[in-house]
């Protein structure tokens, strides 16, 4: 899996940090932006299907 490092505004990570830890919706920092991406990316999917646009896969 590829590692990314990315500069986050301390309010952003507190909020993440509410939804992160045992008996909280996510384990760690990773699952929860995992998860938020892919939210993201299927929203921006269903924009560019809306719209028309052909949404482009990268091949594995």
């Amino acid at each position: 899996m590829a590692k990314i490092c990315v500069d986050v505004p301390q309010e952003l990570l507190d909020d993440l940090m509410a939804h992160v830890g045992e008996d909280r919706k996510y384990v760690n920092q990773s699952d929860a932006v995992r998860a938020a991406i892919r939210r993201l990316l299927d929203a921006l999917d269903d924009i560019d299907e809306r719209r028309g646009r052909t949404v482009r896969r990268p091949k594995t």
